[in-house]
Order: C-alpha cells, then sequence, then structure tokens
C-alpha cells in the first residue's frame, strides 16, 4: 500500500511539473491526442461527465473514486475556454498556476485529505475580485498594471478549501458605476461580453462574464458581485443561477468597491447545489444561521418539496407582456407542485429609487479613494477620472463617466443630508420586505429577474429598467435568481428573495423551485434572435 501510495505521489508530482510553467497553451498540446478537433475541445464531455449538467456532489463521488481526476476536469474547462469564449469573450485571463493548484487536489483526494467539496473544483473570479498573482483591473485599463499585494479575503477561503481559481471573468468596467448609460458587459480591458444564448444579445451587469462564462460551461462555479442586480440580472438573463447573499456573510475585503452599505460578493452556477456548496466556503462556515439552523448542504439536499410554501408573487408587468406570461406559467407550476402563491405588491418602492443613487454616490467616493489607495495607478477619484480623460480606449463604447464625476460632488458620508437618506434607505427596503411577507405569511417573495435580453449597442446603452433586484439589495437581504424559462431564444429567471439572513432556507426553497420549474437548456450561439423574439 505504501509503495503504490509512494508510486502515485511521484506520478502526479510528475505531471504537476510539466504543466506549471504554463497551463493555458501547454496545457492544450499536452493533452492533445491524434486525431483531435476543434469539436473536440469544443465538447462538454470528460471521462463520461457532462459538463453543462454535472454538480459538485457528482464530480467529487468520480473523484474519490478515482475515475476523474482535478487536473482532467481543469484541462477539459481550460480547452472549451480556448475553443468556445472567443464568441463570447467572457474570460479574461487563465492563472498561471491552474493545473498545478489541480494535481495538487488530485494528491490530496489519493490521499483522503480533501479540503472538503470545493476541493479540485475549477471556479472563475470576477475581475473586481483581488488576486495576487493575477492582475485585477475592475476592467479599466488604470488598474492593468501590477497585481494586487494580496489575494482578497473570500479568495484566501477559495484557495484554502481547495478549489482551482481558473482565472479572471469579464464584467462591465467599474460594476457599471461609470457612466449614465453604460453598456452591460463591456470594459476596456475585455470588451464586450456577449450572451451565449444570442450573441447580439446583452448579458446584463455587471457580472456579466461570470454568468455567460458559466452558461458555456467554461467553468464549474463563479463569483461575482452585487450592489444592486449585478449577479442575479445576469444569471437570470444568462439561464443559470446567482445568489446574492445577505450583506456581511461573505466578507467584501480586497474587493473593488462600490458602496459598503450594498457590496457583496455571492456564488454563482448552472445549479443550486452548487451554488449552496459555494457559499458554505466563502461564508467561511457551513451556516449562517445561530444555534440549530440547518446547513446550506443539508438545507438543500433535503428540499424536494413545495407543498405548504407561501410565495408571494410581485409580478413586474413594466418587464413586458412575455414575462407576464411567464410568470403566470410559473405560479401555475408552482401551485401544482403543493405551493400557495398568492400575488403581492412591495411598498415604498418609488421612495426607494429616489433615495438610493445620491446615497450611492457619496458611498463610492469614500470607498473607491479608499481601495485606489492599496494600488499602484490612480490614487483616488479625481485622478481615475483624469486618468479616462487621457485615454482614448476607455471611451471607444462610450464616453461617460457622469457618476464618476458626480460622486466627486456628492456629500460626504459623514453630511447629515446624507446619513438621514442612508437611515431612511435601509429602514424602507426592509419594511417593504418584511411586512409584505408578515402579512402574507410567506416563506419568500417571488418577481422576474430580467426582461429578455436586449440587443447590445454601445450608442444606445444598456435598456435595463429593473427594479426587482432593489429591495433585497438596498435591505441587504438575500435574494436568489434561478432559471424560470424563455421568451422565444432568451432565458428570463425567477427571483426569489426572503429576509435578513435566510440565505439558507431561500436556498432549499430554490432548490425545490429550480426542481419543479426544470427549466435550463444550453446556449445554442445563435447570431442573433429569429424574428418575432423581443427586444
Amino acid at each position: 500500500m505504501k509503495k503504490r501510495s509512494t508510486a502515485a505521489l511521484t506520478a502526479l508530482l510528475v505531471v504537476a511539473a510539466l504543466v506549471a510553467a504554463a497551463p493555458g497553451q501547454r496545457a492544450e498540446a499536452a493533452d492533445s491526442r491524434p486525431g483531435d478537433s476543434a469539436r473536440s475541445a469544443e465538447s462538454t464531455l470528460v471521462k463520461g461527465v457532462n459538463l453543462d449538467t454535472v454538480t459538485i456532489p457528482e464530480l467529487q463521488a468520480r473523484m474519490n473514486r478515482g475515475s476523474l481526476s482535478s487536473l482532467r476536469l481543469t484541462l477539459a474547462y481550460l480547452r472549451r475556454i480556448k475553443a468556445v469564449d472567443p464568441r463570447i469573450n467572457a474570460v479574461l485571463r487563465t492563472s498561471p498556476t491552474a493545473l498545478r493548484q489541480a494535481a495538487a487536489s488530485d494528491l490530496r483526494h489519493r490521499l483522503g485529505r480533501t479540503r472538503g467539496p470545493l476541493d479540485g473544483i475549477p471556479v472563475l473570479l470576477k475581475d473586481n475580485v483581488n488576486t495576487r498573482d493575477m492582475p485585477t483591473t475592475a476592467g479599466s485599463l488604470a488598474l492593468a498594471g501590477s497585481p494586487p499585494d494580496t489575494d482578497a479575503v473570500l479568495v484566501g477561503k477559495l484557495r484554502a478549501a481547495g478549489a482551482v481559481i481558473l482565472g479572471k471573468a469579464n464584467l462591465s468596467e467599474w460594476a457599471n458605476f461609470r457612466a449614465a448609460k453604460p453598456t452591460s458587459g463591456w470594459s476596456a480591458v475585455g470588451g464586450q461580453t456577449n450572451n451565449p444564448y444570442v450573441l447580439d444579445r446583452n448579458p446584463c451587469g455587471s457580472s456579466s462574464g461570470s454568468a455567460a462564462a458559466l452558461a458555456a460551461s467554461l467553468a464549474q462555479v463563479a463569483i461575482g458581485t452585487e450592489t444592486d442586480g449585478s449577479i442575479v440580472c445576469p444569471a437570470g438573463m444568462n439561464g443559470v443561477v446567482g445568489l446574492k447573499p445577505s450583506l456581511g456573510v461573505v466578507s467584501q475585503s480586497g474587493v473593488v468597491p462600490i458602496s459598503a452599505e450594498q457590496d457583496t460578493a455571492g456564488p454563482m452556477a448552472r445549479n443550486v447545489i452548487d451554488t449552496a456548496l459555494t457559499l458554505s466556503v466563502l461564508s467561511g462556515r457551513d451556516t449562517v444561521r445561530a444555534g440549530d439552523a440547518p446547513s446550506f448542504t443539508d438545507a438543500v439536499g433535503r428540499s424536494g418539496t413545495l407543498r405548504g410554501k407561501r410565495i408571494g408573487l410581485w409580478r413586474l408587468p413594466s418587464l413586458g407582456a412575455e414575462v407576464d406570461a411567464l410568470m403566470t406559467r410559473t405560479a401555475e407550476r408552482l401551485t401544482a407542485a403543493g405551493a400557495e402563491v398568492v400575488e403581492v405588491s412591495l411598498p415604498y418602492q418609488e421612495r426607494l429609487a429616489e433615495l438610493e443613487f445620491p446615497a450611492l454616490l457619496s458611498e463610492f467616493h469614500r470607498d473607491i479613494d479608499a481601495y485606489l489607495a492599496t494600488r499602484s495607478g490612480p490614487r483616488d477619484l479625481a485622478e481615475l477620472i483624469e486618468f479616462n480623460r487621457t485615454h482614448p480606449r476607455e471611451r471607444s463604447c462610450f464616453a461617460g463617466q457622469e457618476l464618476f464625476e458626480q460622486a466627486l460632488a456628492a456629500p460626504s458620508t459623514t453630511d447629515p443630508e446624507y446619513r438621514a437618506m442612508r437611515a431612511e434607505l435601509t429602514d424602507l427596503s426592509r419594511r417593504s420586505i418584511d411586512e409584505v411577507m408578515a402579512a402574507h405569511d410567506l416563506d419568500a417573495i417571488a418577481s422576474p429577474a430580467n426582461p429578455p435580453a436586449w440587443t447590445t449597442d454601445c450608442a444606445r446603452g444598456d435598456n435595463d429598467v429593473i427594479p426587482s433586484s432593489t429591495p433585497a439589495a438596498v435591505a441587504g437581504y438575500p435574494s436568489l435568481s434561478v432559471p424560470a424559462g424563455f421568451v422565444g431564444e432568451l432565458p428570463v429567471g425567477l427571483l426569489l428573495m426572503a429576509g435578513n439572513r435566510q440565505d439558507v432556507e431561500l436556498l432549499s426553497l430554490g432548490a425545490a423551485v429550480e426542481h419543479r420549474l426544470d427549466a435550463w437548456r444550453a446556449p445554442r450561439y445563435l447570431p442573433s434572435a429569429p424574428s418575432g423574439t423581443s427586444h
């Protein structure tokens, strides 16, 4: 037994040495066989596993049996990135150590020393999450120089859990907080990310690359960030799952900020169980609830039924008749599964819309100055504005930086008017959810996560008045987008929201909803939508 273990260690160390120097191009060459083609590189099948549909527990079972290795899995994703990503432009770069990380995970699996459910699982990071070994740019040329000195706290947790940091995903530059009319999915560093379902349609922002990469099966899970809608809208528009956790569940240390009062990173995946497992690692504990509350993984594993669940449906007809019809069909399917669906309307939304943006301007000025002070490049917001004025590539899709300029002139966060504004925002947003849930005895509130994807157009900018994400985003409560269905070829998500720190319960409910709706299907990379598809 000892001799076999030593041989296994030696073999894996040799493989690691061979692939460590240059995992991207060398990995392709090392894994190729006579007769390989671009078509095989695009395949979602690896060692009998379909990457489109496999879950982390299924992958771990295979790695524990020895029928699949993390190295083989990581190579498969790297091959798909090389073959498929040119069509969608979702991945900015792959990690120079990805295969070395995978080989180390394989050693742990062989020795029975795995570190948990993400050990050996390839993860993409949105490129506003600090990594010490890769640039972290927020999509801006201003940060395209040296990498940060240290990893973000959440990256440290992923590494400690044995996850393979596969690379960095494109995003809407500065998380869509630069121009008054931005184009989601565009950055000066990465260019435009396309929606894999219909390539001339938008992926929504700002975690656009994370969501599009998952839809195209370029990683098993991804990390996004949200201030208001930037996880749940891309998830919905790209037909994947995205969780915006309760504020404070995931550390924001080392993540490019907009507002400490609303920002959170969160997990994205092709299914709810992978999302829950990733959150268990990001949060640093297996539950965000005290006492005897269920764990993330147990809650999702025990889901299975909607019987007796009460769900409030917030329709939002402003998103269009086709989306509203999809919500009607969704409600009917949930009701047939035993849930009680009642129609609700959330109060205070007009006032929230009036207050949120001015508050974010003040918070952005404070928080971006603090972040820039930790990086080489512009040292504060004023220098960043000047950088954009003198670098034409920063204006190659849209020229504006009106939000930067307004933030520079915004009241300080010590100003009494600002403080009153944020206090009212917090109060009204929480009441908008708490009061409705209490009045109707609800387990969650549901609404459409997104309209059908609009055409990408730099001159026009986004067409994205999507109010469903705001209550939970401003309140700091969790929200979860799961695939609900399609309008023509374009995915639409169902957004579920619940009360503070009810992340476990929301994931459990989301798993049951996901199972009942069974709405996911693989993208077809159509160049444009057939006539008759909306937007």
